[in-house]
């Protein structure tokens, strides 16, 4: 029998049987895996629920929107800054919205008594962070290093690396003789480079990642874990204005265009802080993204 273009033989047949069975397993197959990375995510959120977060500089800016992201996701605070009615509003709004606790701490992390004074507050329920977030940093003026202003190179100096260096001392203890924990600074893409006029507060930012490496070495054999985030220009913060004081004006060119926001690096201090106990992310570079 001859055998038409329409018809099509018995191989054919099996043949297209066995390619939509094999794409029916293949689906089936992504889908587990989907169905798999999605249950691996909340059992992570799940867990990471149980960890009590301390955050710096929790009164604005990043800090304020790190403070909102990890009570979205079920976590107890502890939130540290120097304007207290600003603390207050922030507990009151976090807990009744997340159901969560929150412990507000106000002290200046550059002066080492206030910051021992204030750890010293937490009482039971708090005295056990699992996770640091060295948030609290600034910059102050820009210049030549030969015009410089002193008062301004101080305040980098005691803010960015002094105020780092005395929490981690005060929390990590804890963390060692638990052997858990997780130190998170946030760091600046000025730590990566050297910008013009702008030595001190890239040289803060260059101390963090050097610190940052070596907390981690020192601290790795007691299975305490540190990272780092480094972003670029952040927008709708008052870094700008602490840095440029009346000026408004150079203030306002901050967010002219369009940088990234706060709540997209508290979003990535979240995944940092979310990751199996058996990964350590080093680092996490970030810039705005610019389309031409």
């Amino acid at each position: 029998n001859k055998i038409t273009p329409l018809e099509k033989t018995e191989e054919e047949i099996i043949e297209e049987e066995l390619e939509e069975i094999t794409t029916e397993k293949i689906e089936e197959g992504v889908e587990e895996i989907i169905i798999k990375e999605i249950q691996d995510e909340e059992i992570i959120e799940e867990t990471a629920t149980k960890e009590l977060v301390l955050i710096t500089g929790a009164t604005s800016g990043i800090g304020k929107a790190t403070a909102e992201y990890f009570a979205s996701k079920g976590h107890d605070l502890i939130i540290t800054g120097r304007r207290r009615n600003r603390l207050e509003d922030i507990k009151e709004k976090l807990e009744s919205e997340n159901g969560i606790s929150i412990k507000i701490l106000e002290f200046d992390v550059r002066n080492a008594e206030e910051c021992k004074n204030a750890l010293e507050q937490l009482g039971d329920k708090f005295n056990s962070p699992d996770i640091l977030i060295n948030n609290a940093g600034l910059a102050r003026g820009r210049g030549p290093i030969h015009e410089g202003d002193l008062d301004h190179w101080d305040s980098m100096i005691d803010t960015n690396i002094k105020g780092l260096l005395y929490m981690t001392r005060l929390v990590s203890p804890g963390m060692v003789e638990r052997r858990k924990g997780h130190i998170i600074n946030v760091s600046s893409m000025a730590g990566k480079i050297v910008i013009p006029n702008d030595g001190i507060y890239c040289a803060t930012k260059h101390a963090v990642d050097t610190l940052t490496e070596a907390m981690r070495i020192d601290l790795q054999p007691h299975n305490i874990r540190v990272s780092s985030v480094s972003p670029g220009a952040v927008g709708e913060t008052e870094f700008p204005y602490v840095r440029w004081g009346e000026q408004i004006e150079k203030a306002k060119e901050n967010d002219k265009n369009r940088p990234m926001t706060s709540q997209d690096i508290a979003e990535i201090l979240f995944f940092i802080a979310t990751r199996p106990d058996y990964v350590n992310i080093k680092d996490i570079q970030v810039y705005a993204h610019r389309a031409n």
